[in-house]
């Protein structure tokens, strides 16, 4: 699944970025300027648009309403959500759980270890290694609905986390043990929420990401596996009990359980950093996507607060050509089709050699872009460039 670039992936590439678009170029002219808008795929809520509408006193269903067009606020289904948290690691270890597998009392002062055992079980050890039993899977353990300990294997240095819910242990595809974290889904968000957005931010707009996530893992869930969400990037960033905070864990309780749907059913409640100040239909951005009602583009008049409202990116013309894979020397790149806001959605690359038609997100790709929202210039010089950029980043 494609996901959504986050306000932390924002925040860790700015600097690179900036340097990006100031550095001289070390070859003569000619120069190739991009100038460009947002970042992220530009489908669905903007991040830094709802933080933008919050400061202006904007409240979470007004804000899911504006970016969701035709949903409605309705009530997530009492069921577990299921991440990922190991796969296939040659054994677990945890601590402070108090019940195991078939009711067992277990002591939360031990560290246990769970192992590949022979026939597709698990074998459990307890205090001084000795074996507790082996087990059919799912191997499951908890504490009462208190947070517990998981312990990554010490070879791997993998790092220990608190999370809420159970876990439940199955042999890994690939040998050894994989883990999973069953819990409902308010607690789930309280470990997603300050991944996705900075937890300083004003409450409505972390009411919206609250609901944004919950309905986003419920419409994105796996089926037919032992797990619905991944742990980071392919799903959302969760990090259990370690990653809470205050003002992230309130939003959740303030909206408890709520979800955006559309006719009843939970709408996938796509969201991204920085819209540039307009959003984008799905089938622009993601050429061959079926088109939705509650994806289209919209307005988004308080982005301009992002630092990635405008930006710009230079490369000289040999290695903007070689990356684009222009046939022969690049002369200019010609948008073909651009989508309800200026993001690309066809262009040709055109070289001494002949040309060729890449997509918007291609490009993107390509070029390291922050978004598809871009406009491509050939000028003399690198002074030029450095004219042409700032004219740019000064029309906010």
């Amino acid at each position: 699944m494609r996901r959504p670039l986050t306000t932390a992936a924002l925040l860790a590439s700015t600097a690179a970025a900036t340097v990006a678009a100031v550095v001289p170029v070390a070859t003569a002219a000619p120069v190739q300027v991009i100038r460009g808008a947002g970042f992220g795929h530009g489908i669905g809520m903007s991040q830094y648009g709802a933080y933008g509408m919050a400061q202006e006193g904007w409240g979470y269903q007004r804000i899911l309403r504006h970016y969701y067009k035709g949903t409605k606020l309705g009530q997530a289904p009492s069921r577990p959500v299921r991440v990922l948290l190991q796969a296939s690691d040659p054994y677990v270890r945890f601590s402070g759980a108090t019940k195991g597998p078939d009711g067992m009392v277990l002591s939360p002062r031990v560290t246990y270890v769970v192992r590949p055992a022979s026939g597709r079980r698990l074998a459990l050890y307890g205090a001084g290694g000795k074996r507790v039993g082996t087990y059919r899977p799912p191997l499951s353990v908890s504490r009462g609905g208190k947070p517990f300990r998981l312990l990554g294997p010490a070879i791997q240095g993998v790092t220990s986390g608190r999370y809420r819910g159970s876990f439940d242990l199955y042999p890994g595809s690939s040998g050894g043990v994989t883990v999973v974290n069953a819990l409902p889904i308010d607690d789930y968000l309280q470990g997603v929420v300050p991944g996705e957005m900075p937890a300083s931010w004003d409450a409505d707009a972390l009411r919206v990401q609250a609901v944004t996530a919950r309905t986003y893992a419920l419409s994105t869930r796996k089926t037919g596996d032992i797990f619905d969400q991944y742990p980071d990037t392919r799903s959302q960033m969760y990090k259990g009990v370690g990653s809470e905070t205050p003002s992230t864990n309130a939003a959740v309780r303030r909206t408890a359980g709520a979800i955006v749907t559309y006719r009843g059913k939970p709408a996938t409640t796509f969201y991204f950093s920085t819209s540039g100040g307009r959003t984008e239909n799905i089938e622009n951005s993601w050429p061959g996507s079926t088109p939705q009602p509650w994806l289209k583009s919209i307005d988004d008049p308080y982005d301009a607060i992002s630092p990635k409202h405008r930006w710009t990116v230079r490369f000289s013309n040999a290695r903007m050509g070689a990356l684009l894979g222009s046939p022969g020397k690049l002369k200019r790149v010609e948008v073909l089709q651009r989508g309800v806001s200026p993001r690309v959605v066809r262009a040709r690359v055109y070289g001494a050699n002949g040309s060729v038609v890449l997509t918007g997100p291609q490009i993107r790709a390509r070029l390291g872009l922050d978004d598809t929202w871009a406009y491509f210039s050939r000028v003399g010089s690198a002074r030029a460039a450095t004219a042409l950029a700032s004219r740019w980043l000064e029309s906010r």
